[in-house]
C-alpha cells in the first residue's frame, strides 16, 4: 500500500487530512512538527509528503530542503499571505502548493498528479498495453518500417547484458524503448531506475547516483542508498547522458569499467551488477569534437545503438498512435471511446510533430477531454498556430524602441501562452518554467488577457 506522510502542526486539521487521503486507500502517518516527521522517514517508506508551511520548529520550506535529497514528492499547504514563499519551494523542487482552506478534491487531484509523475501510484498503462510477453509477440505501437526495424533490435539486445545507447529527437519514445528492453530481459522482475541528468543540478547528481554515509556532509542526517545501488540486478536508464557534466564523466565511465561505486562519504567498494541503458537527443560524436564528451565514455557507450525515428518520419504510424491514444485516455477519464473524423486524421497527418509521440499524446488528450464524441472532428484537434504569427500581425510601424518594446511584450505573451497550455494553466508549476515570481505571472496573465480557456 502506497503511504503518504502528513505534517500539520493543528490536530484538527492533522485529522482532516489524514482521513479524507486515506478515504482514497493510502496507508497514512501523521506528524505535528518536523521532528517528529524526520524520526518518522527514519524508519519508513513514503510515496509523498503533504506539510503545512508554517510549522512550530521549522518552516516547511527549510523542511523541504532539509529532505530533498530523498526525492520524494512533496505538496506544502500555505495560507495566502505565504504563496511567495511557497512559490520559492517550487522553484527547489517541491511538487506543488495548495492554498488554505485545502480543497480536498483538488488536494487529492494533487497527490494522483505527484504520485503518477513518479510511477509509484498507478501502473504505467502505456507499458501495459505497448509491451506483452515474448509469446505474446512484443510489439512497440506502429507498423511503419522505421520503427519495426528498430524494435527488432530490441529482441535481439535484450536477453544480453550489453550496454544500450538510445538516440533520437526529444518525445520519440526512448523511455519506452528502454523499459521495453528491461521487461524482454532476465532481469524483468528487478528494479528499473532512471535518472536524467538534464533535470538535476550538477552540484546533486553525484550524491544522486552514488548516495552518502551518514555525516559525509552537512544535512546528511542519514545513510542514502545513491540511485546506481538501488538499480542493482535489474537495470540504470541514464536519460540525456549528453547533458551529463563532463568533471563527473570519468566516475561513470569508472563504473562502467570496474562495475563497483562508492557512496560519498565511505572507502568501501560496493560491486555493482547493473545493466546500462543510456539515451541522448544530441549528437555525441560532435559533442566529442567540441570536448563536451570524453571520447573514451562515447566508446564504451555505443557498443550497441538503436536510433528511434521522428514521427514526422513515420507517418503511417500518427492516426495508429492517435487511435491507441484515444483509446487509452477515454478509459483514463471514464469517457465513451471515440474515433476520429477523417478531416481530423488528416490534420494529424499534415503536422510536422515537433514534439514527436509526446505532443501527439497531449493533441490527442485535449481533443478527448473537450469533444463531445464520438467523433472527434477537426476543429476539436489544436495544434500550434504558425512559428511566427509576427510575419502576419506585428506592426512595424514607429521608431526602434517603440517595435522592440512591441516585440518584446509578444513575446512575452506567446512564451507565457505556451507554459501555460503545457502545464494545463498550473500557474504555479509555469511561474517555475519561466523563472518568474507568481505574483509576476499573475499580473502578467491579467495584462495580456490570457484565460484557461485560451
Amino acid at each position: 500500500m502506497v503511504k503518504i506522510l502528513i505534517v500539520e502542526d493543528n490536530a484538527s486539521m492533522r485529522e482532516m487530512l489524514s482521513s479524507i487521503i486515506a478515504e482514497q486507500g493510502f496507508a497514512i502517518d501523521a506528524a505535528a512538527d518536523v521532528s517528529s516527521a524526520l524520526s518518522l522517514l527514519k524508519n519508513n517508506e513514503y510515496a509523498l509528503i503533504v506539510s503545512d508551511l508554517q510549522l512550530p520548529d521549522m518552516d516547511g520550506l527549510s523542511f523541504f530542503k532539509k529532505i530533498k535529497n530523498l526525492q520524494l514528492p512533496f505538496i506544502i499547504l500555505t495560507a495566502y499571505g505565504s504563496i511567495e514563499k511557497a512559490v520559492e519551494a517550487i522553484k527547489e523542487g517541491a511538487f506543488d502548493f495548495i492554498a488554505k482552506p485545502v480543497d480536498p478534491d483538488y488536494l487529492l487531484l494533487m497527490i494522483d498528479k505527484a504520485l503518477a509523475s513518479t510511477h509509484i501510484a498507478r501502473e504505467n498503462l502505456v507499458l501495459r498495453e505497448v509491451l506483452q510477453s515474448e509469446l505474446g509477440k512484443t510489439v512497440i505501437i506502429g507498423s511503419s518500417r522505421e520503427i519495426l526495424r528498430e524494435a527488432e533490435k530490441i529482441k535481439l539486445v535484450a536477453q544480453t547484458s550489453t550496454t544500450v545507447l538510445l538516440c533520437g529527437e526529444s518525445g520519440t519514445g526512448k523511455e519506452l524503448f528502454a523499459r521495453a528492453i528491461h521487461t524482454l530481459s532476465p532481469r524483468q522482475s528487478q528494479p528499473f531506475i532512471t535518472i536524467n541528468s538534464a533535470s538535476i543540478p550538477d552540484n546533486l547528481l553525484e550524491n544522486e547516483l552514488f548516495g552518502h554515509e551518514k555525516g559525509s556532509y552537512t544535512g546528511a542526517y542519514m545513510r542514502q542508498l545513491g540511485k546506481l545501488e538501488l538499480a542493482q540486478g535489474g537495470t540504470f536508464f541514464f536519460d540525456e547522458i549528453g547533458d551529463f557534466p563532463i568533471h563527473l564523466q570519468g566516475k561513470i565511465l569508472r563504473v562502467l569499467e570496474e562495475k563497483t561505486i562508492t557512496r560519498l562519504g565511505s572507502g568501501k567498494l560496493i560491486p555493482l551488477d547493473i545493466r546500462f541503458i543510456f539515451a541522448t537527443n544530441q549528437d555525441l560524436e560532435n559533442a566529442v569534437a567540441e570536448k563536451r564528451f570524453r571520447q573514451d565514455l562515447y566508446f564504451r557507450i555505443t557498443s550497441f545503438p538503436i536510433t528511434l525515428p521522428p514521427l514526422r518520419e513515420r507517418i503511417d504510424d500518427i492516426t495508429l498512435l492517435g487511435e491507441y491514444f484515444i483509446r487509452k485516455l477515454s478509459l483514463e477519464i471514464k469517457k465513451n471511446e471515440f474515433t476520429l473524423s477523417a478531416p481530423a486524421r488528416e490534420k494529424l497527418m499534415a503536422y510536422t510533430w515537433p514534439g514527436n509521440v509526446r505532443e501527439l499524446q497531449n493533441t490527442i488528450e485535449r481533443a478527448v477531454i473537450i469533444s463531445r464524441g464520438p467523433i472527434i472532428s477537426p476543429e476539436e484537434i489544436i495544434l500550434p498556430g504558425k512559428a511566427f504569427p509576427i510575419q502576419d500581425s506585428f506592426s512595424l510601424n514607429g521608431n526602434l524602441k517603440a517595435v522592440a518594446s512591441r516585440a518584446q511584450k509578444l513575446a512575452e505573451k506567446l512564451k507565457i501562452s505556451q507554459v501555460l497550455a503545457e502545464t494545463a494553466f498550473n500557474r504555479s508549476q509555469a511561474a517555475v518554467i519561466l523563472e518568474i515570481s507568481y505574483k509576476t505571472l499573475l499580473d502578467k496573465i491579467k495584462e495580456y488577457g490570457l484565460t484557461e480557456k485560451d
